[in-house]
């Protein structure tokens, strides 16, 4: 049997939070820890948060066992609420959102009790952001803030592109339409678009492109992480109007490749909301369309350069040393 030190049980229930827990898992061997990592199955589609929450925690449970039985880790780290749910042992946290914040009402029912055992009985929590932790209803176990890396795609790092390559608009990304707000972006591009500027939206599928046709507006499909973030590259806006946002990876993407973002200022510990409203309070708002003919017509001097500053402590540097000085030594301690 194949010991290691940490086993890092994934619900990678999306893209982002495989590639969330692929970084996270890096970090850890560069810091010099033997990491493994257990995937939990997909389990079938179910028509409530509560099933499909169940679902997931039942197969995280499962991924826990095997991988803990193949690689006798002394430390697990699972990531998710909902994957810790059934631990078959105790391990530390890694979360961007407590169900206590994202499953209101019946949609949370029997998580939010048992999350909050878990997240008070777990050795370590690895929340996302401070705001994460700001959502965690204490008592809860120690904790240590480490976000998602991310920086920009741009051959030189936080540098924009000259304006003048910028020729795409506005770019938003809606693969959850609801959640994402595409209602509230198409209703602010109709009363904010002019001439023959175009709003490029990624994300969708062939049934959600179909049936929202309008002039102004371009449908791209999914599109792989090169080619989005090259987009991103040309874009001079990236638009968003999350109702909820757990933590908002794209909008920190945006950022680090020198878009200005326009959103609205949605609750959750949305992690680049702080950093929009300090670069320009303006672009958050619920008046959207104003907020995009403000970040065409009159965007603040020196946004992207100012971004990039902001962006520091999500830097893979600033992010390894966070883990290499302050989470390995509690996970794996002397």
């Amino acid at each position: 049997m194949a010991s290691v030190d940490v086993l890092l049980v994934s619900l990678g229930s999306t893209a982002g939070l495989r590639a969330a827990d692929e970084a996270f898992a890096g970090a850890l061997r560069r810091a010099g820890a033997t990491v493994a990592i257990a995937p939990a199955a997909r389990p079938r589609e179910l028509r409530t948060f509560m099933a499909t929450d169940l679902a997931w925690a039942h197969t995280a449970r499962r991924a826990a066992e095997r991988g803990i039985a193949a690689h006798a880790p002394r430390a697990v780290v699972y990531s998710t609420t909902t994957a810790a749910m059934f631990w078959p042992v105790p391990g530390a946290i890694r979360y961007d959102a407590p169900a206590a914040g994202n499953r209101p009402g019946r949609h949370g029912l029997w998580q939010r009790p048992l999350e909050r055992r878990r997240l008070a009985e777990a050795p370590l929590l690895v929340p996302m952001t401070q705001g994460t932790l700001d959502e965690t209803r204490a008592p809860h176990a120690p904790s240590v803030v480490v976000p998602i890396p991310v920086e920009a795609g741009a051959p030189l790092a936080g540098a924009a592109a000259p304006l003048a390559v910028r020729d795409v608009a506005v770019l938003a990304y809606a693969a959850d339409p609801e959640k994402k707000g595409l209602d509230r972006m198409l209703a602010a591009w109709r009363d904010a678009r002019r001439g023959d500027e175009e709003l490029l939206i990624a994300g969708l599928g062939p049934d959600h492109r179909a049936a929202l046709r309008e002039p102004g507006v371009r449908y791209l499909g999914q599109l792989g992480p090169q080619a989005y973030r090259a987009l991103l590259r040309r874009a001079r806006v990236y638009l968003t109007a999350p109702r909820r946002e757990d933590y908002g990876i794209a909008q920190l993407e945006a950022l680090a490749d020198g878009a200005i973002l326009v959103t609205t200022p949605a609750p959750g510990p949305y992690a680049a909301l702080e950093l929009a409203r300090e670069l320009d309070p303006r672009l958050v708002t619920e008046r959207l369309a104003d907020a995009l003919r403000a970040a065409l017509d009159d965007p603040v001097p020196g946004y992207a350069a100012r971004a990039a500053e902001l962006l520091a402590p999500f830097s893979p540097a600033a992010v390894d040393r966070t883990v290499r000085d302050d989470v390995l030594p509690r996970l794996l301690p002397s």
